[in-house]
C-alpha cells in the first residue's frame, strides 16, 4: 500500500506523466512485499516549488509505505526515483528531494489494515 506523489514545477505531458506512473511501479519493488498492484501514484506539476532560492527545474517526491522497508531498500528507491526523474523530465539529481513516511496504520475498504 505504498503512495507516491511527485511535486515538480516543471511542465509534465499526459505521455510523460503515464511514462513516470510505470517507472514508479517498476522502482517500488526495490522494497520487498511491495508492487505496482497496490501502487497509488499523484503527479503534481508545474508546482510552486523553489530549491536553493531558485526556480530552476526541481522535484520533491514523497513516499508513503505501510510498513517498514530497510535502508537499502530505500536508498535503492532513492536512486531509481531520481535517476528517472533526472531522465524523464531533465531535472539535475541534486534538485531532487525523496521524503519517506512508514506506519503501521493504513485504511482501504472502509476499515485499517
Amino acid at each position: 500500500m505504498p503512495f507516491i506523489n511527485v511535486k515538480t514545477n516543471v511542465s509534465v505531458s499526459d505521455d510523460k506523466a503515464e511514462g513516470i506512473k510505470n517507472e514508479l511501479g517498476k522502482a517500488i519493488t526495490a522494497i520487498p512485499g511491495k508492487s505496482e498492484s497496490w501502487l497509488m501514484v499523484g503527479i503534481e506539476p508545474d508546482y510552486k516549488l523553489w530549491f536553493k532560492g531558485s526556480a530552476a527545474p526541481a522535484a520533491m517526491v514523497e513516499v508513503q509505505l505501510y510498513g517498514s522497508a530497510s535502508s537499502g531498500a530505500l536508498e535503492k528507491l532513492t536512486g531509481s526515483v531520481t535517476d528517472m526523474l533526472s531522465s524523464s523530465l531533465g531535472i539535475a539529481s541534486d534538485r531532487i528531494y525523496v521524503s519517506y513516511m512508514q506506519t503501521g496504520d493504513w485504511g482501504w475498504n472502509g476499515s485499517n489494515f
